[in-house]
C-alpha cells in the first residue's frame, strides 16, 4: 500500500512539473513513477513485492476477463436455445482466504460471474456457500473457483 500511495505521489509530481495536465501524462508519471519504485526496491524495506504486483494484477485481469466471457457465452447459449441445460444447485466449497477483506473479494468475483452466486460463508469463514446454474460438472465447477480463489489470493501475497 504504501508503494501505491508513493506512485500516485510521483505521478502527481511529475504532472505538476511538467504543467500538463491531462491523462495520458499523468499515465506517463505513473509508469515512470513505478519504474523508479522498482529500481528502488531493493534498497527501501518498506517496498519489498511492489513491482512484482502490477504483473500479477495485469495477469488476473486477463484471467477474470476470460471467464466472464466464458461464463457469459454458457449463460446465453442456454436462454438461447430452446432446452434448459442448467442444473442448478448449491455447493460448500472450502475456503483458503482467511481475511475478511480476502473472503469478501472473493465471494463478490464469485458473485460478478454470471451463473453462480456466493450465498453465505460459514461461522468459522472456512466454507463459502455458492449457487451454480450448472452444477452438471460438480468437479469441473470445484476446479474453476479454486483457482479463481488461488490468483485472487495471490493479488495480496
Amino acid at each position: 500500500m504504501i508503494g501505491a500511495a508513493w506512485n500516485l505521489l510521483l505521478g502527481g509530481a511529475w504532472v505538476v512539473l511538467t504543467g500538463d495536465f491531462r491523462g495520458l501524462n499523468l499515465l506517463a508519471g505513473l509508469l515512470f513513477g513505478y519504474l523508479v519504485l522498482a529500481l528502488m526496491q531493493p534498497q527501501v524495506p518498506a517496498l519489498a513485492g511492489y513491482a512484482q504486483r502490477l504483473p500479477r494484477l495485469l495477469a488476473f485481469i486477463g484471467f477474470f476477463i476470460k471467464e466472464l466471457m466464458m461464463a457469459n457465452l454458457k449463460v446465453a447459449f442456454d436462454i438461447i436455445t430452446p432446452p434448459w441445460y442448467m442444473k442448478p444447485g448449491v455447493i460448500a466449497m472450502p475456503l483458503r482466504a482467511r481475511s475478511e477483506f480476502e473472503i469478501a473479494f472473493v465471494a463478490n468475483l464469485i458473485s460478478l460471474t454470471p451463473g453462480t452466486l456466493s450465498l453465505d460463508v460459514s461461522d468459522d469463514r472456512r466454507v463459502l456457500y455458492i449457487h451454480a446454474m450448472f452444477l452438471d460438472d460438480e468437479a469441473a465447477l470445484r476446479r474453476n473457483l479454486a483457482e479463481l480463489e488461488r490468483r485472487a489470493l495471490e493479488l495480496f501475497h
